[in-house]
């Protein structure tokens, strides 16, 4: 079953399920909204691979950038986006990214994304950009995280390499 705007209130104010900060825009119908955090970063073009197995060339996919007050994504572009909220999901709870339709609308898209029951920090997720550039504004609300429920608790809560995370966060191997 997916959540309910007073399912979620429940789970935030049980403390089952934590969003922080916590804003009056952030819990919605059949969800909640996730804002653009401070940091980005950007694929860097090389036409040599990337051997996944060697931890010190995945440095060099990526430039990190702050962002003061917004940035802007480029046609065809993909970046990682450090989402403002530090979040912590419940071991019944599955989470499932969406990109809110009014960006889905000027052609930017993420790629299906879940958030796994047990997961705790600041979810990193990759945009894709349209065919036009968009400038896009810290603080900006862009996902949207429909949560479902599992028939029963997992056994083995997410505690994997991205757990924990604070920061925008590149590929880990």
């Amino acid at each position: 079953m997916i959540l309910g705007d007073k399912d979620i209130h429940e789970y935030l104010n049980g403390k089952k399920l934590t969003v922080d900060p916590l804003s009056k825009d952030t819990v919605r119908e059949n969800g909640i909204d996730l804002r653009v955090g401070d940091e980005i970063m950007r694929f860097v073009y090389n036409k040599d691979p990337v051997d996944i197995n060697d931890k010190s060339l995945l440095e060099k996919v990526y430039t990190k950038e702050n962002v003061e007050d917004s940035f802007v994504i480029f046609p065809q572009e993909r970046i990682l986006i450090k989402i403002k909220e530090k979040i912590k999901v419940p071991n019944n709870l599955v989470g499932m990214c969406n990109i809110r339709s009014t960006f889905a609308r000027l052609g930017l898209a993420i790629p299906p994304t879940i958030v796994d029951a047990g997961y705790e920090g600041n979810l990193t997720i990759m945009m894709i950009g349209g065919n036009v550039p968009v400038k896009i504004s810290k603080e900006t609300r862009f996902l949207h995280l429909v949560f479902s429920t599992t028939v029963s608790e997992v056994q083995k809560p997410y505690s994997g390499n991205y757990n924990n995370s604070s920061g925008v966060t590149g590929a880990k191997i």
